[in-house]
C-alpha cells in the first residue's frame, strides 16, 4: 500500500512547498523573538514586533492554502489528517511566538530576565528542529536526521518546563508588583506553550514517518 501511495502522489509536490515554507517562518520568528527579548528601547521592539506580525500574517495565508489545497487534491503526499494537524501545528507555534512578544511591549514589560531570555533561545532552537524535520519529509531519506530533530525537539520541550516552573517561583518570591506578577506569568506562559506547539508539531512528524517511511 505504501509502494501504491508513493505512486499516485501528486507531482507538483505543493503541500512540502507549503510545509517548508510555513517552517522557514516559524523559525524567522523564532529569531525575531530573540532579538525582542534582547532589545531595551521599547520603539525597536515595536519594530521588531511589527515584522513578527507580518511573517505571522504570511503564515496564515500559507496555512489557509494549505487547507484549500487539501480540499482540492483527491491524491495527497500523506494522510489527509496528518497534513490538517501539521498544518495547524505550524500555525499554532507562530501564534504562540507572536503573542509572547506582543504581550511583552502591550504590557509594558522588561524582557530583561533570565527566564525570558533561555525559553527564547529554547523557542529558537525548536523552531530549528521542527523545520529541519520538515524539510526531509520530502523524500523521507535521511530517516536518522529526522529521528535526532524530533528528540532534540522533545528534550527542549521538557527543559522549557523546568525553565518556566522555575521563573514561575522566582517571580512569586521576589516580585512585590501583583500585576507585574500577572502581567509576566502571562508571557512566560505564552512562550512555554510555543515550545508545547513545537513537540505537537514533532508528533505529528513522528506519526507520519512511522506510517510512510
Amino acid at each position: 500500500m505504501n509502494i501504491f501511495a508513493k505512486l499516485l502522489a501528486p507531482k507538483n509536490r505543493v503541500f512540502y512547498e507549503l510545509f517548508e515554507k510555513s517552517a522557514d517562518n516559524v523559525k524567522q520568528m523564532g529569531v525575531l523573538l530573540t532579538q525582542v527579548v534582547r532589545e531595551s528601547d521599547f520603539d525597536k521592539r515595536q519594530t521588531l514586533i511589527g515584522q513578527m506580525e507580518d511573517v505571522e500574517h504570511n503564515n496564515d495565508e500559507l496555512t489557509h492554502t494549505l487547507f484549500t489545497e487539501l480540499g482540492r487534491n483527491f491524491i495527497t503526499p500523506f494522510d489527509r489528517e496528518d497534513i490538517h494537524y501539521l498544518a495547524t501545528s505550524l500555525d499554532d507555534i507562530a501564534d504562540f511566538i507572536y503573542a509572547s512578544a506582543k504581550k511583552i511591549n502591550f504590557y509594558r514589560v522588561n524582557p530583561n530576565e533570565i527566564g525570558i531570555h533561555k525559553l527564547s533561545d529554547i523557542i529558537l532552537q525548536s523552531t530549528e528542529q521542527v523545520r529541519k524535520a520538515v524539510v526531509e519529509l520530502r523524500n523521507m531519506k535521511n530517516m536518522r536526521l529526522i529521528t535526532e530533530s524530533l528528540v532534540k525537539i522533545n528534550s527542549l520541550e521538557n527543559e522549557a518546563d523546568d525553565i518556566f516552573d522555575m521563573s514561575i517561583e522566582r517571580l512569586f518570591a521576589t516580585e512585590e508588583d501583583a500585576k507585574e506578577v500577572i502581567k509576566k506569568r502571562e508571557i512566560y506562559q505564552a512562550m512555554e506553550t510555543a515550545t508545547d506547539k513545537c513537540e505537537d508539531a514533532a508528533n505529528v512528524i513522528e506519526s507520519i514517518i512511522i506510517k510512510y517511511a
